[in-house]
């Protein structure tokens, strides 16, 4: 099951309580790309979709579509802030980590 690290969970949940609109949760997707095969992809959403499977984590819910599903297995997630800005790091232990892109460990 992909997890959040309670930095992220903190991050996530200060963004999505300080819209201005509605957002129901977060939106994690992969897909083909990246150095070592793998690209990942965050939104926040209104609503989730029929097919969606739910995760929660604290008080911030993660969709993730069915055929993502399989592929965030083990995944953790985790903010990091520094000198050159704040993101998130995908830190998926069945893949090898990429030293030359960002494409593949971080959104």
């Amino acid at each position: 099951m992909l997890s959040l690290t309670e930095r992220a969970q903190q991050t996530l949940s200060n963004f999505i309580n300080g819209s201005e609109t509605t957002i129901e949760g977060l939106r994690i997707g992969v897909a083909g790309g990246g150095c070592s095969g793998m690209q990942y992809s965050m939104s926040l959403v209104e609503s989730p979709k029929e097919e969606d499977v739910l995760i929660e984590c604290g008080e911030v819910k993660i969709f993730i579509d069915p055929q993502s599903a399989t592929l965030l297995e083990g995944v953790s997630v985790d903010f990091v802030d520094s000198a050159q800005g704040g993101g998130f790091i995908f830190d998926n232990p069945a893949v090898s980590a990429c030293s030359s892109c960002s494409k593949s460990s971080s959104s």
